[in-house]
């Protein structure tokens, strides 16, 4: 499970991205780079990363389901996923 800080801080970076977004598009619009540069750096949305939603991990992230690998085939497994079966031919 990854520390707690890193999904804190992904949290973070996620209201700031937020709260700059209204302001980036308008200099992107402008073409004002050196407005966007005075911007904070965790205002870019390049700088979020996907983690997954129980475990908190970043690296085999399944984008459908939220959740990381692992955590998915747990609760495929247990039958906590509608719809999703193992498959068997």
């Amino acid at each position: 499970m990854a520390k707690k800080a890193w999904m804190e801080r992904n949290k973070r970076k996620a209201e700031t991205v937020k709260k700059y977004a209204a302001i980036r598009a308008e200099l992107k619009a402008k073409r004002d780079y050196i407005g966007l540069a005075k911007l904070p750096r965790d205002a870019s949305p390049t700088r979020l990363v996907n983690r997954c939603a129980s475990s908190g991990r970043r690296h085999g992230y399944l984008r459908k389901f939220n959740v990381s690998r692992l955590t998915f085939r747990e609760a495929a497994l247990n039958g906590l996923i509608p719809g999703v079966v193992k498959a068997s031919w």
